[in-house]
């Protein structure tokens, strides 16, 4: 399943997706998008107002649709309930009118955020949808699909884990849509899969020594002590790095994680500790990376690492001030390869669909 426009249509039917495995999950779609659909075999598509209805109802009659419902994202690092979503009460409204306008709904569609902080939110998700399926029985919708969206967490720094999601998820599909009940459930996990496959290293391309008083470290870093080993002498540092805020680091004012980094090389531990910013390289005066940090003196040249870089990084890059995309080196262990030898040998996938 995938959520696509156009051009990923074209991109997921090129490694070989059959398009009746494609859910075109954007509630506002334009026109001519919906008609690209229909001539591609792309049927299931996400609606939650009349007008989309009115809408798909003029430009691909045989389309089959999922009503996306609002969640209490509140908790998400990126809520979207308040752009995408019907309210639960404006439901059966809908489906009336799909069912006017002669339109098929085979099913239901929810996200509860980007980046959830609270798995709870999935109760309530999944009991409106109940509510939805059977408010589409009234209509005589025979509803099979249930969407429960993404944004689980991809890495270790995660307050949560996958599988703290997974503890109150699977309960509540088997309460309220077990397994003999004919619906068949798909998420959307695009953050969870690449979050932890990459690793961004950048470049010190310069550096700049700043006179002035320490500052206290800011909360969430009161583990950075200062110690005989960091700087007193009123001297902090700033970088410049190869990469910033309009490349790989877009998502950095919302998740500060992504400025958790690591040494290429591992220095020796009685070396003098600075405070420290990191900045980007382009013209913005936003482009900072990380304000507060603390870091060793590093020469001009020498790497930082960032692990779990694989979500929203590179697929937002804006190219700004003429900076070109990061490039990309495939890295595995032997074990990992000789694995993938074996698979390859055995005639069996080597990719997953």
């Amino acid at each position: 399943m995938f959520s696509v426009e156009p051009t990923e249509i074209q991109l997921v039917k090129s490694v070989g997706v059959d398009p009746s495995r494609i859910i075109y999950a954007n509630t506002c779609k334009q026109a001519s998008y919906i008609k690209y659909a229909s001539e591609q075999g792309v049927q299931m598509m996400t609606f939650d107002s009349v007008e989309e209805l009115v809408k798909v109802a003029r430009c691909y009659k045989n389309a089959k649709l999922v009503l996306r419902i609002k969640t209490d994202d509140s908790s998400a690092m990126h809520p979207l309930s308040v752009k995408f979503g019907a309210q639960l009460k404006d439901c059966l409204p809908l489906l009336m009118v799909a069912r006017q306008q002669g339109l098929d709904v085979i099913g239901v569609s929810f996200h509860v955020g980007s980046g959830c902080r609270d798995p709870k939110t999935y109760i309530k998700a999944i009991s409106d949808a109940r509510c939805v399926f059977d408010m589409g029985a009234e209509q005589g919708y025979k509803m099979t699909l249930l969407d429960i969206g993404g944004g689980f967490p991809g890495s270790d720094y995660s307050k949560l884990k996958f599988e703290e999601f997974t503890a109150v998820i699977n309960p509540a599909l088997d309460k309220y849509f077990p397994a003999d009940s004919g619906v068949r459930v798909i998420a959307e996990p695009g953050r969870y899969y690449p979050t932890s496959a990459y690793t961004l290293a950048v470049n010190i391309i310069s550096k700049k020594v700043v006179l002035e008083e320490v500052k206290k470290l800011p909360l969430g870093m009161e583990h950075v002590a200062f110690d005989d080993r960091t700087n007193k002498s009123g001297s902090s540092l700033m970088y410049y790095v190869n990469d910033g805020i309009h490349g790989s680091f877009n998502q950095v004012h919302f998740n500060p994680h992504y400025a958790m980094h690591t040494l290429h090389k591992k220095h020796q531990y009685d070396l003098l500790k600075y405070p420290c910013s990191i900045w980007g390289p382009t013209c913005d005066g936003d482009d900072c990376i990380a304000k507060e940090c603390i870091m060793p003196d590093l020469p001009v040249g020498e790497w930082l690492l960032f692990n779990n870089m694989g979500a929203y990084t590179i697929s937002m890059f804006s190219n700004f001030n003429g900076f070109e995309d990061p490039i990309i080196h495939s890295v595995m262990s032997r074990t990992a390869w000789e694995r993938i030898q074996q698979i390859s040998a055995e005639g069996l996938p080597t990719t997953v669909e």
